[in-house]
């Protein structure tokens, strides 16, 4: 099991990012890819949770400890698999989905991509009260940079990859046109916006 990854950022997708370290190239699922993009090129230390299936060896990475632990105890209620998890932990302020289990919100926390009644009934057993010790704010600010749409398109594409539904970042997308953001801030406003 790997505890975090210290390497070169050498690439940035819509789904995940690669950092290269001992000459390897290794594949990590992230929340929001975009987030990175100021680090490109550069050494940086990714924290990391492995995820061994019989078709595949995942590694999904982190900013900080904290995200992590988020990420962890979302993965270990029955009906929550990692993707889904990393899902919700690309919501910037984690605050909501906090209060959410713990104020017993089941209607918001069925606005995350696969969660039914069932599985937000089981969030709240399973999770209220498990993060007070928490700190959930993933605390990446970036710089606006200037950018064209191309940057609207790789937020949509990460937000599909996370599993939301196209109907719904059709409305999000065109709310947006004509603004000039970064792929990250896309994510983030859109995030924001579909959590409403």
């Amino acid at each position: 099991m790997y505890d975090y990854i210290k390497g070169q950022l050498t690439k940035i997708t819509a789904k995940f990012i690669v950092v290269e370290a001992g000459g390897l190239g290794y594949i990590i699922n992230v929340a929001n890819p975009y987030s990175f993009s100021d680090q490109v090129n550069q050494d940086v230390q990714i924290y990391l949770h492995q995820v061994i299936r019989e078709d595949a060896h995942l590694l999904f990475g982190f900013h900080s400890q904290d995200e992590k632990e988020v990420f962890l105890k979302l993965i270990s209620v029955s009906g929550i698999g990692p993707m889904t998890a990393l899902a919700i932990v690309a919501v910037d302020d984690n605050e909501g989905l906090v209060a959410a289990i713990d104020n017993s919100d089941i209607k918001y926390l069925m606005k995350f991509p696969k969660i039914g009644k069932k599985t937000a009934q089981q969030m709240v057993l399973d999770l209220a009260g498990k993060f007070v010790d928490t700190p959930v704010e993933n605390g990446k600010a970036t710089k606006a940079k200037a950018s064209t749409n191309e940057n609207l398109e790789e937020a949509m594409e990460a937000l599909l990859a996370l599993g939301y539904k196209a109907a719904e970042l059709k409305k999000i997308k065109a709310f947006f046109e004509g603004t000039n953001e970064t792929a990250e801030q896309y994510i983030k406003s859109s995030l924001k916006m579909l959590m409403k």
